[in-house]
């Protein structure tokens, strides 16, 4: 049983009190000695893979539409096929090796970089840049094997490790309020600079977003109320007023009103799946890019993959980890090496199957928030995965509006952490609100890492403790600073 961090408040769900081991399916997954249920568990990948799914109608809308220097194109269909197949796959081994409920699938942010810089600006083909994603997980598996990235977890100072927590949960917030439409980008249109609106011109006034707010409200009730599966009941009912709602008033999609549903539109399937179209995986080119881009622009950009597979990652693991009760007063997790291995093996699987880097999902914060805690949740969210490549209609029906408010109150629950940072020495307060903030503000974590890492070191040379912070520190300051010049260094070696 790993101690509990007592330097912030616990977030998501009532602990419950912890039994000891038992034997079988219970002994494998330490279930009754993280003081869960078969049931809870079960209940909680449910209410993860809900708040995951959106990503197999995104995915293909990020890199399945975009055509390389080729002119080919991944397709829709085909891509959706492979992200769920992955992200299935990965969340089943890493429930079974790593268990921990903590939900693997293509990583956004990720596969932006891959489709709009590798493929877009440096004009690779897609199975040249699939090609360096391969690379990328084999760098990030080679240094879990050996060490490093355990190293980097424990020489990260724990106030900013409650820093990465909570920047996280307002990340989540955030992608929580965007996706439900609560929150717009002005159009380029507009000749403003205010950079997001309320709503569509400032009104919340459209039936999608107020299904969203009753969920919020729905759902803000189950937990004040410390209701069991309160969040997963508050998706469900939440998505039957959304089916109410299309039905009568027949909103559609935002593609054609911006006052509709944001991506899948509620309704009852007329069909409930097919036969999925695995036909991209596989199609990688590892040398492509290398031999065509050149040698050293090639390698600046695995660098850029790793650096922002690597601390993506890791935060998202330190704060599930918090959040979940599983860290240890350092804010480390029990067995994180074999976590670190399964996770980088993500990127690897992702890239043989086009279906871009795979990494530790931080919506998997909805599940532990509703009880959560072993790998037998992340199974089941795997399992869910794999059906849905079969039965894409059928989980469609949950629009994204449904589950944004699981997401903003997840948020809200890990912001309680903030307590755990020393407010009163600017040295400590000001990396740790850069962190919080850079990572919401530019819908990043590896930039909220390595805003907030940089600004540590500088601090800590200007206390004049520079000698206190521990080296792996001053390495990964150095490497942020060569991340954050990745454009005009590309551009230099191109």
């Amino acid at each position: 049983m790993t101690t509990r961090d007592t330097s912030a408040p616990e977030t998501g769900a009532q602990q419950p009190t912890p039994s000891k081991p038992a034997g079988g399916l219970d002994g494998f997954f330490h279930i009754s000695e993280r003081g869960s249920t078969v049931g809870r568990e079960i209940r909680g990948g449910v209410v993860t893979f809900f708040a995951m799914a959106y990503i197999v109608l995104l995915n293909p809308l990020i890199i399945g539409t975009s055509p390389d220097r080729d002119g080919v194109v991944l397709g829709i269909p085909q891509v959706a096929a492979v992200t769920a197949l992955v992200a299935g796959v990965m969340c089943i081994i890493f429930g079974v090796v790593a268990k921990y409920p903590f939900g693997i699938a293509t990583g956004l942010g990720l596969n932006t970089l891959v489709a709009v810089t590798l493929v877009g600006q440096q004009g690779l083909t897609w199975p040249e840049a699939m090609g360096l994603v391969v690379i990328d997980g084999i760098i990030i598996c080679v240094l879990a094997v050996t060490g490093f990235r355990t190293a980097v977890f424990e020489a990260i100072p724990n106030s900013m490790k409650v820093a990465m927590s909570v920047g996280i949960g307002m990340f989540i917030a955030m992608i929580g309020l965007v996706d439900a439409g609560f929150v717009r980008r002005i159009p380029d249109a507009a000749m403003t600079t205010v950079p997001v609106q309320l709503g569509f011109e400032g009104s919340i006034a459209s039936w999608p977003t107020l299904v969203f707010v009753l969920g919020l409200v729905i759902c803000g009730f189950m937990v004040a109320r410390n209701v069991p599966g309160g969040l997963f009941i508050g998706i469900v009912i939440t998505t039957i007023i959304a089916l109410v709602v299309e039905a009568i008033a027949g909103v559609g999609s935002s593609a054609e009103d911006p006052h509709g549903w944001s991506l899948a539109v509620p309704t009852i399937p007329e069909g409930f799946g097919g036969i999925p179209d695995l036909s991209l995986v596989g199609k990688v080119d590892l040398v492509g890019a290398f031999i065509n881009a050149g040698v050293l622009a090639a390698s600046l950009m695995v660098f850029t993959l790793v650096l922002a597979n690597f601390f993506d990652a890791m935060g998202t693991m330190t704060a599930l980890g918090r959040q979940a009760g599983l860290a240890n007063e350092k804010g480390n997790l029990p067995d994180m090496k074999r976590a670190l291995i399964v996770e980088g093996f993500g990127a690897v699987a992702g890239g043989f199957a086009s279906s871009s880097s795979n990494t530790v999902y931080v919506d998997s914060s909805a599940g532990i928030a509703d009880g959560a805690r072993t790998g037998l949740a992340n199974v089941v969210t795997g399992v869910l995965f794999l059906l849905a490549m079969f039965f894409t209609p059928l989980y469609e029906i949950v629009p994204i509006e449904a589950a944004a408010p699981v997401l903003v109150i997840v948020g809200a629950l890990m912001m309680m952490q903030v307590g755990g940072i020393d407010w009163t020495r600017f040295d400590v307060a000001f990396p740790a609100f850069l962190t919080i903030v850079v990572m919401p503000f530019t819908y990043s974590i590896a930039n909220g890492i390595g805003v907030g890492f940089i600004a540590f070191t500088v601090m800590a040379l200007f206390a004049g403790k520079a000698r206190e912070i521990h080296w792996i520190m001053w390495l990964i300051s150095a490497l942020f600073v060569v991340y954050f010049a990745q454009g005009p260094l590309l551009a230099l070696v191109g």
